[in-house]
């Protein structure tokens, strides 16, 4: 499955869970119902990947953790935050450059309409 193909179901799945609870919950209750419901429509997904940093000599395995990695390929960074800031965004570009993932999604639950919190985060030609 393409990239882009896993981010439209993801989204369809990111609307069910918002249409479900609604904006004003915390960050990690979106990722968990988001999480299970990627896990439940058939795709594979890992929660709180985490992704290393090597930098020259220094190794840090365990340096930043990846919300919800969907079949190997697709980057979710799940928020639940007033407004995007630009941070947001730098940190799933760095997730996305860690990894060698060339598509992610960040997703802000805490907004009226959910097609207003989703940005697609592209990593190169996609």
């Amino acid at each position: 499955m393409h990239e882009n193909e896993i981010a439209n179901k993801v989204i369809g799945l990111a609307i069910d869970v918002h249409r479900a609870l609604g904006p004003g919950l915390l960050e990690s209750a979106y990722e968990e119902c988001l999480y299970y419901k990627i896990q439940s429509s058939g795709l594979r997904a890992e929660k709180q990947k985490p992704i290393p940093l090597v930098f020259e000599e220094v190794h840090l395995e365990c340096g930043y953790r990846i919300d919800i990695l969907v079949e190997g390929k697709l980057v979710v960074e799940v928020k639940s935050s007033e407004l995007l800031h630009p941070i947001h965004l730098a940190q799933t570009l760095t997730y996305l450059r860690l990894g060698d993932y060339r598509l992610g999604l960040l997703i802000n639950f805490n907004v009226e309409i959910l097609n207003h919190g989703v940005r697609r985060v592209i990593n190169g030609d996609l």
